[in-house]
């Protein structure tokens, strides 16, 4: 199989090395020809992704940014065969997912879109692995629901990346679920960290700072983009956590041992659902 890689971040260096690895034909392109440069080098990628190669391509990986993603389909949509399976691996999925089933429907190719539930707290190509996939789930918006030879070609097509399971949505719905499971806790991480206490918590601290601080190292540029293009979906996550914050700090601040019991253990039973 000869794959297109669009983006050699830490998604897209991984499943570059997760297919190479695999024996497949590998294409790539980023914003940074010499990272593309230095993956040739590694043997990682074969050549560059161009108007000329991705008209070989059985698949085509979209690894950057929605909007970056949706101005590379619109200037390179003409060039990519009927024949190809093309995937986005963005963080949203509405506007992406439009104008890609859009232009699939005018050139004839299948658009899927997908994102990993993986990643590291770490961004850019030399954190790149080709196990970061390995028994995760991918989330897919396929342009019909109904339709299961797309969802078989999509399962073929990714099987290099070992996903354990696979789930299929709407847009809609996987952008809510996002603002909840992943934006949130980007907000939460980075804003905590930002306590005058932080600078002293060495020696004063274990898991609970570990794993809460983990996701506030982040991409700056990307997340605000994700922020900014789901921010119907984040404000309303954003107030009611606002809301229930204050719960605790009237119960707190009026030594109201009785409410403050009662949230707390509605919170561990909270968990305990998540679990089940």
């Amino acid at each position: 199989m000869k794959v297109g890689i669009v983006g050699l971040g830490l998604i897209g260096g991984s499943a570059a090395k997760a297919y190479k690895a695999a024996g497949h034909t590998l294409y790539a392109c980023d914003i940074n020809a010499s990272i593309v440069d230095f993956a040739i080098i590694e043997g990682v990628v074969d050549a560059h992704l161009d108007e000329k190669s991705i008209a070989e391509c059985d698949l085509i990986l979209l690894t950057a940014t929605p909007q970056a993603v949706i101005s590379y389909v619109e200037e390179n949509a003409r060039y990519v065969p009927k024949s190809a399976l093309v995937m986005d691996f963005c963080g949203t999925k509405r506007r992406v997912c439009d104008v890609g089933f859009a232009l699939s429907l005018e050139h004839g190719f299948t658009y899927v879109g997908a994102h990993p539930m993986a990643g590291l707290q770490y961004s850019g190509y030399k954190y790149s692995r080709a196990n970061l996939f390995t028994g995760a789930s991918l989330i897919l918006v396929p342009p019909v629901h109904d339709d299961i030879s797309i969802l078989d070609r999509v399962k073929q097509s990714v099987q290099p990346l070992m996903f354990k399971k696979f789930v299929v949505t709407t847009a809609a719905f996987h952008d809510r679920m996002m603002a909840y499971t992943s934006q949130m806790c980007h907000v939460v991480s980075n804003a905590f960290v930002k306590s005058t206490s932080s600078q002293y918590h060495r020696g004063y601290s274990a898991g609970s700072f570990r794993d809460l601080t983990r996701v506030a190292r982040l991409n700056e540029a990307m997340w605000t983009e994700l922020f900014i293009e789901n921010k119907e979906n984040l404000l309303d996550e954003l107030d009611q956590l606002i809301k229930s914050l204050g719960e605790y700090r009237t119960a707190i601040a009026a030594e109201d041992s009785e409410t403050l019991y009662a949230l707390l253990h509605d919170g561990c039973q909270a968990k305990a659902m998540t679990e089940q």
